[in-house]
Order: structure tokens, then sequence, then C-alpha cells
């Protein structure tokens, strides 16, 4: 739960997820073309609910943003357990990427025209980063990744392959080109 949602009301909170909710399904469907309007109307509330909860669409968006990483750093804590660094890294990046397949509303706000808001979800990110950096510095560190490789790469990696989600084997096959040329052999 992110702080803003710690400090609602039972029902505020609901309303706010059911905003959530509504949005991730058009902007899925329909990307920045939706109105803030149409998003009220499909979570069962007035715009004025809506505007109390996010004063635009990009903070709208950031929201979005910040749901997956909660449920990515939870899935970074458990690569992180993993004792191979190579696998932990693995872990987190096809976990990481098969989220984001299944959640299209994320790829488009972060892949969208416009720059996310991360100020507004500046916890969230700065939990998945560290646990991400972390993994990535065992792997770079045990000689499984190449040693310029860098957690911002981990970034540049995810969103190419985000961007070939347009089929299932379209991002596996960029993805496995992409570890062919990162992934140290084993010494």
């Amino acid at each position: 739960m992110t702080a803003p949602e710690r400090s609602l009301r039972a029902d505020a909170r609901r309303n706010r997820e059911a905003v959530l909710d509504a949005a991730g399904e058009l902007f899925a469907r329909r990307g920045d073309a939706v109105q803030m309007d149409e998003i009220a109307e499909r979570a069962g509330l007035g715009v004025g609910t809506l505007y109390r909860h996010f004063a635009d669409k990009q903070a709208l968006l950031a929201a979005i943003i910040g749901r997956r990483f909660e449920a990515m750093a939870t899935l970074a804590r458990a690569a992180d357990e993993a004792e191979d660094p190579w696998t932990a890294f693995e872990t987190l990046l096809y976990g990481y990427l098969e989220s984001a397949q299944a959640d299209s509303a994320f790829r488009f706000a972060l892949l969208g025209p416009e720059e996310p808001r991360w100020n507004d979800i500046a916890t969230e990110k700065t939990d998945f980063s560290a646990i991400t950096e972390r993994i990535v510095r065992r792997a770079v560190d045990a000689g499984r990744l190449r040693e310029d490789f860098r957690a911002d790469d981990f970034v540049l990696i995810t969103r190419g392959a985000m961007a070939n989600m347009t089929d299932a084997a379209g991002w596996r096959r960029h993805l496995t080109l992409v570890l062919e040329g990162i992934r140290r052999p084993e010494r």
C-alpha cells in the first residue's frame, strides 16, 4: 500500500482503487486518448471524486506505476534470496517483464508520451531500485554479468523488451539476444 493510500478512510481507499482499476483498464485499451471523465464513469464515481485523488492524468499514471513497483519490490526481494547471483538477476528480470506483459497500463505509463512523475512515487521506486541495484552488483561481483553493467542498464533492457510486447515471442526473443550479450560465461 502506497503512502497516500495508508492515510485514507476505507471508503476513500475503495474509491481510489476503483479509479486505478478503471484507469488501468482504459489506458490499456486506448492509451493516452482516455479522458478523466471516462475513467470516473468506468469507476462508478463522480469526476470530483476522481480529482480528489488525482490532480491530473499524469498523477494517475504515476499511481499506476507506483502500484506495480510495490508488487515488483516484493518480487525483487524474493529474487534476491536466490543464492546464485545469475539466478537472482534472471528471476527478477523475467518476473518483472512477465508482470509487465500482463499489465499494459503499466507499460503505457512507462513508455507513453508523458514522462512519469517519479516524485509522486519516490518511495516505491526507491525500494525497487535499491533491491535491483543489489542484485545487479552481486551478479557483476560474481563475474556473471559484464563488469560495466549497471542497474540503469536493467531499465534499458526492460524498456526494450516492453516495447517488443506485441506478442509473447517478440519480447522473449529480444531478451534472449540481450542476455547473450551481457552474460559472462561461467568460469
